[in-house]
């Protein structure tokens, strides 16, 4: 049996590009390092008032609770609508599209869709950035490592080394050899 996982959870809004950043290092880290990374969409505009992406988080957090195994391809898909196409995603038909690109069938995009008003959509969002800001969030990313029975959280998405040191693992840069030989 092997070494413990560590749990490390990132709470992201796709609105904030440094949140991008921290995204795509531990999306490229998680099958290296011994880490169980969990996504925890989260609305900056809780944190920053007036960010602009309620909706497209709301989204996020359906797919969360609905369709896990699909929360990276669609937040990597309205990362680049947003970031990489200056496309909206505070559109509802926006956000469809970003979930159909990722791989969502149109009829799962359009039924989560709908739940985005749901109180239980509702208040899964407000729960993960309350918890973001029990953790001590100015802003997000955050990554939060749980390690040996402590709790470390890390602002920004540049101190990636800072967390690898944390959890006893080799820092190897933003795209390490095992992804970079995949891309």
């Amino acid at each position: 049996m092997g070494p413990l996982l560590h749990t490390v959870e990132l709470f992201y809004d796709v609105l904030s590009p440094y949140s991008w950043l921290g995204f795509e290092v531990l999306c490229r880290y998680q099958n290296i390092w011994n880490i169980n990374l969990q996504l925890r969409p989260s609305l900056i505009g809780g944190i920053m008032k007036d960010s602009g992406s309620l909706s497209a988080m709301r989204f996020l957090t359906a797919v969360s609770l609905e369709h896990p195994e699909m929360l990276e391809k669609v937040s990597r898909e309205l990362w680049m609508r947003v970031w990489s196409r200056d496309e909206d995603i505070t559109q509802p038909q926006s956000i469809l599209a970003a979930a159909e690109k990722a791989g969502m069938s149109a009829e799962q995009a359009q039924g989560l869709l709908e739940k985005i008003s749901s109180p239980k959509v509702k208040n899964q969002l407000k729960e993960t950035t309350e918890a973001a800001c029990r953790y001590g969030a100015f802003g997000l990313p955050i990554t939060v490592a749980h390690v040996d029975g402590q709790t470390h959280m890390i602002f920004g998405s540049d101190r990636m080394e800072l967390l690898a040191f944390l959890l006893g693992e080799k820092w190897m840069g933003p795209v390490p050899p095992a992804v970079n030989a995949r891309l």
